[in-house]
Parts: C-alpha cells; structure tokens; sequence
C-alpha cells in the first residue's frame, strides 16, 4: 500500500472486507498539511483499530468512551493553546474527532454540542452507518425510516423503524460554526476538497461521511462503492455544505434515480418490497423527495 495514504493510519487493522471507515479516514487526514491529534469515540473503528498491544493508529491518539470525545478533544485543544501561548508547544497542530452514529447523533449529542458552542478549534468526523453496529446493529436516531435492525426487526407486528432519522446537519448548522458538509465514501474527489476546507477553517468544523456497512446492511463486500453512490443517485444522501450559514449542494442530477435501486442492494431494506409494505416505501420515497426539496429550498434562499 502507498506509505502517503497510510502515514496516519496503518494498514493491518481488523475492520470487516467492504467497511468503508478505513479510506474515510485516510482521505480525510490526508488533507491536513499539519500534524494531527486524534479522539476516537468507543465504536467499530476503534475496536478495530486499537487491539492491544497493537494500533493503526499513526498519530497521537486518545479513545474516549461513547458519550465524551468531545469533552476530550476540547481539553487537548485548550491545553495546547495556553501551551502555545507560554511558548511550550509551537507547533501548529489539527485536532480531529471521529465518531460514529452512537457518538454523535445519540451518547454523545451533548458533548458535541458544548464543544460546537464553546468554539473549539477542531474537525468532528461522523462516519454515519446508520446504526449501532459495533454491538450487532442497533437502530440508532441516524437509522433511516423503514430499515430493520436488532432492535426494530420485521415481522406480522413491525415493518422496521418507525421513526425518521435525525437531521444532525441541521443540528450541527443551528450552532452557527463557520462550516459543516454532508460528504460520501463513494465520491473522494468531493470529500478531500470538503476535508481540505474544514482544516482551513478556524473554530469547530463538522463532516458528516456516508460510510456502509456491510455486515448489518446486508451486502457483499465488494459492493459498498456501488450502493453508495446509489445513495447519492437517487437523493437519499445528497451532497452539500453549510458555509457561514449558506447551503451549496455539490452534485445534482435532473433525473435522480429511483430510490429502489438503492434499498434493493440492502437485506435491511428487503421486506419493503412485500405488497403489504408498499405503504411504508411510498412513505420513504416521500421522505427522500421531501427533505432533498427543502435542501434546494435552502440553496435558493
């Protein structure tokens, strides 16, 4: 493997075939041009990055428990400030957090926005699978309408998740920071230029990276680039950016494609092609085509 790609994070970690955090990641921190300090929330990339005695990791690294990477990116970045200003620390230094769905949408909503609020300088990373999948795919508030999970399984009763997945953008962009940017594995080109921009800008930034999952999401490893870009094709996750409080999307199309051919890739997703479940697809097609209106809304306005 080329050493540039892997100078912050090794190969040799334990993360499934087809799981796509590793190149997130990789993509991402290549894009700083200064060294990095890391806070990595309990969850798949940390159970798979950090087995004792060994680590991944190429960068000084700290594990924060589920509810706090946050909390502990802030102290790091305020100790080397007063350091910096005593004359202790000169080197310039990016601090970067990375989560999934537990840590940010869910535990660790509280610390995340303290540290927005406060004005730390650092990235937050949510490499967002769409559930618990660390513990065996819970249903998280990130998990889509409709989807079946552990915890909102199938059957005579249930035809997945009842509720509509948090809209952590909106969350994120009612704390005024200067940038935050919805992103996707299967697009590098756009996340490296939205990577290269969020270490460019000073004060709390905020990447939100659509990262599959292909133990819980039901698919063979070789697919997770296909579904998505699927994800993207058919509006379900758009691509744009929040700057100073204007919205950009990145990638449009005049024909989307029909969100189908992005839930029939899932077994997650299977049982919404039952008739007794036409319903509740029509339910989410709706949602899809709502939420990608009210996004061009934004950017009009």
């Amino acid at each position: 493997m080329n050493k540039e790609l892997t100078k912050n994070f090794a190969s040799g970690h334990s993360a499934c075939a087809g799981c796509a955090f590793p190149t997130i990641v990789r993509t991402i921190l290549g894009e700083s041009p200064d060294p990095v300090v890391i806070s990595n929330a309990t969850g798949c990339l940390e159970v798979t990055s950090t087995l004792y005695p060994y680590s991944a990791w190429k960068t000084p690294y700290i594990h924060s428990a589920f509810e706090n990477a946050s909390a502990t990116i802030s102290g790091v970045e305020r100790a080397h400030k007063i350091l910096s200003k005593k004359g202790k620390a000169a080197k310039k230094i990016k601090f970067v957090v990375f989560g999934g769905d537990g840590s940010t949408y869910d535990i660790g909503l509280q610390s995340l926005s303290g540290a927005l609020e406060r004005g730390h300088d650092f990235l937050y990373v949510v490499y967002d699978n769409g559930g618990y999948m660390n513990t065996g795919n819970q249903r998280s508030s990130a998990t889509p309408y409709g989807a079946a999970t552990e915890t909102t399984p199938t059957g005579k009763e249930s035809f997945g998740k009842v509720e509509m997945r948090k809209n952590m953008m909106e969350i994120v962009n009612a704390h005024h920071i200067k940038y935050a940017a919805q992103a996707n594995v299967a697009y590098l080109s756009d996340l490296k230029k939205k990577a290269k921009k969020a270490f460019e800008t000073d004060g709390p930034v905020f990447l939100s990276v659509f990262s599959p999952c292909t133990n819980n999401w039901k698919f063979p490893t070789s697919q997770y680039v296909n579904i998505a870009k699927l994800a993207t094709e058919t509006n379900f996750w758009p691509l744009y950016e929040i700057e100073d409080g204007k919205y950009k999307i990145n990638w449009a199309t005049e024909k989307p494609k029909e969100l189908e051919e992005f839930l029939k890739t899932q077994g997650r997703f299977k049982h919404l092609f039952s008739e007794k479940n036409a319903p509740v697809l029509a339910e989410m097609k709706k949602i899809v085509k709502d939420e990608w209106q009210s996004l061009v809304n934004k950017t009009e306005e």
